[in-house]
């Protein structure tokens, strides 16, 4: 950054201005395939100094157009969405507030690790249900502008069905805060002749002139987290106009959020896990259409591959769960090292959860299901109460084993948040595994959202490999195109960044792709929020900023 304008920035900033090597660096990636070394991190100290720094970017946009700000709180975006070039917003040190927990109501500023928030929250006995599978990494920033979703959205849905209030700093470098609006208060809002004003205004024209297309558009799949979700904002039949459905999901690329409202559910007393173990996917179909209608808490599924080190790296899973977690996993996994050793792994395992207060009413939903399957012959396992925490700990701590324990070779998150129906997943998941298979460099793991079709592909791979690096667009492109013929989405949970935003046209086409522009205009006029992502973005930028290294 010029030395003026960095000067300049530090008058202006109460908050950390940091330019120093070693802070770049551990801002110049997050859990994604991309490196981009900033120019500068700086900490905000207060809604004051946020509002201070869109000022600043915007007095300044015109000289140096590559100003930019880039919101990040945990840095745990498999997608390049907390990377930037030029600004990064850091929430982590100074935003890190839990507010009041009243009314089955959460409030917490961006920087809150979710692993602290629910232990406030289940102090009442709630949980914000919507959390993911990095929930003892993440931060409620990410978690809001992501929209994202995990293991319990099958019931309660995802991050876009809770969040009840935001507050914001939008490009006039003002706080607002977005809610839900009754025709009356919309009308309130219009009628300013300010930059809310013109927001409203040209939102509400925007959506209600292309309302049946954006209705259109809509992707005919319970989880999605791709492009602007501008087709939520307003309820007809209940004349409501909620901007923070926009907001959700967004990615930061419309404003800087300061603090959100979080609808939370009441936990429940009691659970027991049905486990089935595939051997081929022929009845995966029958099996979900058995599943569904008994509404499971969540209904996951992990491949023999994930087993695979689960069962290689067994003690580092295990130590998790002490001296009798040590014991009771090594009791439950003995038949899987038996049949790893005989080469008779199952192809898929299916984890499905049930919970309540009635402990009758769960066993009575596992008989049900066992009942409506027993034709297939599968082989199943029942886990009760805390039992099903082995299981839980290969589900959810694959994706870190894998980034910590396979040598020489690493993560690439690329094509790992496709969503389809689930009643498609036996036709269309061999589909994309043959795509992988095409390229031996990449080996590949499976884990996923089984009722709702929401699959994570993660390859392992030497990232220095020229083939590699090649083949990352080229699969994509493919995997997408197949996504897209089937009416799927290309990401469920975790966003566009800079890995999918390219697909985006894709997915939606030409017409849909240029409202999310004018979106984007509205909000944000002079481009100054997180660049590169939702719109205007560009593949061959992204591959030319791929890490060369771990």
């Amino acid at each position: 950054m010029d030395p003026k304008l960095l000067d300049e920035l530090k008058d202006v900033i109460k908050g950390d201005v940091m330019t120093d090597e070693e802070t770049l660096m551990a801002n110049s990636h997050d859990a994604s395939i991309f490196e981009i070394k900033p120019q500068v991190v700086v900490s905000p100290n207060g809604a004051e100094d946020v509002k201070a720094l869109v000022k600043f970017v915007s007095k300044h946009k015109k000289e140096h157009s590559d100003l930019s700000l880039t919101g990040r709180s945990a840095g745990t975006d498999m997608g390049g969405g907390s990377i930037n070039d030029s600004i990064i917003v850091s929430f982590l040190k100074y935003f890190n507030h839990i507010g009041s927990i009243e009314d089955g109501v959460g409030t917490a500023e961006p920087g809150v690790y979710y692993r602290d928030f629910e232990k406030e929250t289940l102090k009442q006995n709630l949980l914000f249900a919507s959390y993911p599978a990095s929930r003892e990494l993440c931060a409620i920033g990410g978690i809001v502008n992501n929209n994202s979703g995990g293991e319990k959205s099958l019931e309660f849905g995802k991050t876009e069905h809770f969040i009840k209030e935001v507050k914001v700093v939008l490009a006039d470098g003002n706080q607002y805060t977005l809610k839900p609006l009754n025709e009356k208060e919309l009308d309130a809002k219009m009628a300013q002749k300010d930059f809310e004003g013109g927001m409203y205004r040209d939102m509400y024209k925007l959506i209600t002139d292309n309302y049946d297309l954006l209705q259109k558009a809509k992707p005919q799949v319970s989880k999605n987290s791709a492009g602007y979700f501008l087709w939520n904002v307003y309820n007809k039949e209940k004349k409501i106009f909620d901007l923070t459905q926009l907001w959700v999901g967004a990615q930061g690329t419309l404003g800087m959020m300061l603090e959100a409202k979080i609808g939370l559910v009441p936990v429940r007393k009691h659970r027991e896990m049905e486990i089935i173990f595939l051997h081929d996917l022929s009845h995966l179909g029958e099996i979900i259409d058995a599943v569904l209608p008994l509404q499971p808490e969540s209904f996951e599924g992990y491949d023999d591959n994930t087993l695979k080190l689960a069962l290689r790296f067994f003690p580092e899973f295990a130590k998790k769960l002490g001296i009798v977690g040590l014991i009771q996993s090594g009791l439950a996994f003995a038949p899987a090292f038996i049949q790893m050793l005989i080469g008779r792994l199952p192809k898929l395992i299916l984890q499905i959860d049930f919970t309540g207060d009635d402990p009758a009413e769960l066993e009575k939903k596992i008989a049900t299901l066992r009942e409506k399957i027993k034709h297939l012959h599968p082989q199943t396992r029942v886990a009760r109460e805390d039992q099903e925490k082995r299981y839980w700990l290969v589900r959810r701590e694959s994706f870190n084993l894998l980034r910590n324990k396979i040598r020489d070779k690493h993560t690439a998150p690329f094509i790992d948040d496709f969503v389809i129906d689930p009643h498609k997943i036996a036709e269309v998941l061999p589909l994309v595994t043959d795509v992988l298979k095409k390229h031996p460099e990449f080996i590949f793991t499976i884990a996923g959202h089984v009722g709702n079709g929401n699959f994570h592909i993660i390859p392992l791979v030497t990232i220095e490999d020229s083939k590699v690096r090649a083949a990352i667009p080229e699969i994509s492109k493919e995997v997408y195109g197949i996504i897209t013929k089937f009416g799927g989405s290309t990401t469920g949970e975790h966003n566009d960044g800079l890995v999918r935003s390219p697909y985006l046209e894709q997915m939606y086409g030409k017409e849909v792709v240029k409202l999310f522009e004018e979106t984007k205009k509205i909000f944000d006029p002079e481009n100054i929020f997180n660049p590169r992502k939702k719109v205007y973005s560009d593949m061959d930028w992204s591959m030319k900023h791929l890490r060369s290294h771990w």
